[in-house]
């Protein structure tokens, strides 16, 4: 098992703010890279009720299941590798695979029994060395949605936070409240379901 804590900001673009960072950072179109998110949850969104989140990513051809959960600062996340067959039996069966994760969803009370998957999301990223940390520049698509993010990853909040808001000021583009993906996802299911 691997954890780590990630610190990270975020502001959701339009399309020609998008379009102005990739030039801003010199971002060519075969700079970015495909990734899915298949998320996770009880039906009676245990984990979002938790402020916790739970996916299968596929990066190029890997496969990783994690658990973000609140920390004191940004977010506790838990990594636990797994291969193609197993990612495809979770999204077809819902039914969590033993490990790491299982054994944390456990101790935060959660019935890893009743984990159910509720669809995908599926981003165009790129990423850039910026000041202390990683910009990056995410094209999302999901349900009918399709969305342009900002983000910037850091090791130090403070730090990160003032050189975030200083580049968004360069670039003129206001500071937005932005979710993160999956709440993004979740609350845009809750429309269609309606």
């Amino acid at each position: 098992m691997s954890q780590e804590i990630e610190i990270e900001f975020k502001n959701l673009l339009t399309e020609a703010e998008f379009n102005k960072l990739k030039m801003e950072f010199q971002i060519m179109d075969d700079e970015f890279f495909f990734q899915e998110n298949h998320y996770f949850d009880t039906p009676h969104f245990s984990l979002k009720e938790l402020g916790a989140a739970l996916r299968i990513r596929k990066k190029q051809e890997n496969y990783v299941i994690t658990l973000k959960e609140p920390a004191s600062i940004g977010l506790l996340e838990t990594h636990q590798l797994i291969t193609k067959q197993g990612a495809d039996e979770m999204i077809s069966t819902g039914k969590l695979i033993n490990g790491q994760i299982s054994d944390r969803l456990v101790f935060l009370g959660v019935d890893a029994k009743t984990i159910t998957y509720f669809g995908t999301l599926s981003t165009l990223r790129a990423e850039k060395k910026y000041q202390n940390g990683l910009i990056v520049l995410d094209h999302s698509q999901y349900l009918t949605v399709e969305d342009y993010e900002l983000e910037y990853e850091v090791q130090d909040e403070e730090l990160g936070k003032a050189e975030f808001l200083q580049l968004l000021n360069n670039v003129n583009i206001p500071i937005r409240e932005t979710k993160n993906k999956i709440r993004r996802f979740y609350e845009q299911k809750y429309k269609e379901m309606e």
